[in-house]
């Protein structure tokens, strides 16, 4: 995709700060309080309105669909769109960085979607990302309250693991629900999937501080810059920073 009608547009990785679990909605939906932000960590896509179809390359491409159930196409189909879309993938898959709903926000502010609680529609992190910066976000993540940017620098730590976030959240209320700990849904996802806990020990050991679990997993982060990929060579280790929106 190469011609003139193309453009270009940068949609970053999310990283959940902290988070609370403030209900459950009567159809089973959980209402949150967080703190996100955007990173400079980014997928890139070349949209072009004179074409369809979804293509993919990057380091994270495999794995990555190409067909409708992609959220870009639930962004396009959304916003009453047609373009063919290409993504360069450098958010990892499965961390919990919401890759695919940064993708499909780009794609709805390409289109000129303004409908933030809209955008939630297609998935629960789509409106946050469609802000950027540094946000409050609340309900079922419709609601976002942008907040002062605050330069920030993280080491993620993400496991060769996903985990399913229905999942958690599911096992958040068969545990009787959670409230402690900057991540609430921490004792959930380590419920969900045990090897977590090897992780998060795993990093303490090596940086010399308890990571936090980004939303319901599987990314362990922490503030500043550590070296820690020699210690734990099977993960992907990525320093990163906080951009503005």
């Amino acid at each position: 995709m190469t011609g003139t009608s193309t453009t270009t547009v940068t949609a970053n990785a999310k990283l959940t700060l902290s988070l609370r679990i403030t209900g459950v909605r009567a159809d089973g939906y959980h209402l949150i309080d967080a703190e996100m932000v955007s990173l400079a960590l980014a997928d890139t896509l070349t949209i072009d309105p004179d074409h369809e179809g979804i293509t993919c390359d990057g380091a994270f491409a495999e794995g990555t669909p190409v067909d409708s159930s992609n959220l870009v196409a639930r962004a396009l189909q959304l916003s009453g769109r047609t373009a063919g879309v290409h993504i360069s993938k450098a958010i990892p898959h499965g961390g919990g960085l919401g890759g695919g709903s940064s993708d499909a926000a780009a794609i709805l502010r390409w289109a000129g979607y303004r409908d933030i609680a809209g955008a939630a529609a297609i998935g629960a992190d789509v409106p946050f990302c469609m802000v950027g910066g540094r946000a409050r976000v609340r309900g079922i993540g419709e609601l976002v309250e942008p907040m002062p940017f605050e330069p920030m620098e993280f080491t993620l730590v993400i496991p060769p693991l996903t985990v399913s976030t229905p999942a958690v959240y599911r096992a958040w209320d068969e545990l009787g629900g959670t409230h402690s700990g900057s991540n609430e849904l921490e004792t959930a996802a380590i419920a969900v999937e045990p090897r977590l806990l090897d992780w998060r020990e795993r990093v303490e050991r090596a940086a010399g501080e308890r990571p936090t679990l980004a939303g319901s997993g599987a990314t362990w982060f922490l503030r500043g810059h550590h070296q820690l990929a020699a210690a734990m060579p099977e993960a992907l280790v990525v320093h990163t920073k906080s951009v503005a929106g």
